[in-house]
């Protein structure tokens, strides 16, 4: 089995890449620069290769995708900004914006630039990760580019999940809970929890669910 993590140079897209690679998976450990790809690559070990990606470049997307020769499971896990500091009403739309370009089109662009890849496999897996912040349901004020961002993701994990069900491609949207890394910041759950329940997603049997929002494997309101 071959996964692709993007934004593994760190946190919890790193442990997320050890925890695959250890249970037999040849991760694709991608970052913005090569030098980043290539350290957390050693630093999950024998079953990882190196690859620069950045997610908001359609040339680095596209060059994956015709590099890549097979592909099981995609984890969309490369995100910014938890704009702690601003309000929806006040909000810094260009600060929306990039952050848009990061957490929502580039899990956009580099899933429909490696469907042909997911398709061809015979255990398919998508996972969005994705924050209960981005409940509709419980959602308030605070953090809107990050916020918004994750909910789009969400709808975009609906959407795909509906479509691909066809073509065995499991979709599922993962919030990994309040974690200690750099965005999350200290106090939160250790990294190797968080990044469980990101794998369990992405290990799914192939009867496992398809088009739901999880923590730990249980679900979480939209």
């Amino acid at each position: 089995m071959i996964a692709l993590v993007t934004g593994a140079n760190r946190g919890i897209g790193r442990e997320v890449a050890r925890q695959l690679a250890a249970a037999g998976h040849t991760v694709l450990v991608t970052a913005r620069s090569a030098e980043a790809a290539a350290e957390a690559a050693r630093s999950v070990g024998p079953n990882a290769r190196p690859l620069r990606l950045d997610v908001t470049s359609e040339a680095d997307i596209a060059e994956a995708a015709r590099d890549l020769e097979a592909l099981d499971v995609l984890v969309n896990n490369a995100a910014i900004t938890y704009d702690t500091w601003q309000h929806a009403a006040t909000a810094d739309l260009d600060v929306v914006r990039e952050v848009a370009e990061t957490n929502l089109y580039g899990p956009w662009r580099l899933t429909q630039a490696l469907l042909p890849l997911l398709r061809a496999s015979p255990h398919p897996r998508i996972v969005n990760v994705s924050s209960e912040a981005a409940s509709l349901t419980g959602m308030g004020g605070g953090t809107p580019a990050y916020s918004a961002s994750k909910a789009a993701l969400n709808a975009l994990t609906r959407m795909l999940a509906a479509e691909l069900r066809a073509d065995r491609i499991l979709v599922n949207s993962v919030c990994p809970g309040w974690v200690a890394t750099d965005m999350g910041g200290p106090g939160g759950r250790p990294v190797t929890e968080g990044a469980a329940s990101v794998v369990w997603a992405a290990t799914l049997p192939d009867n496992g669910p398809t088009g739901g929002f999880f923590r730990d494997g249980q679900p979480l309101p939209w």
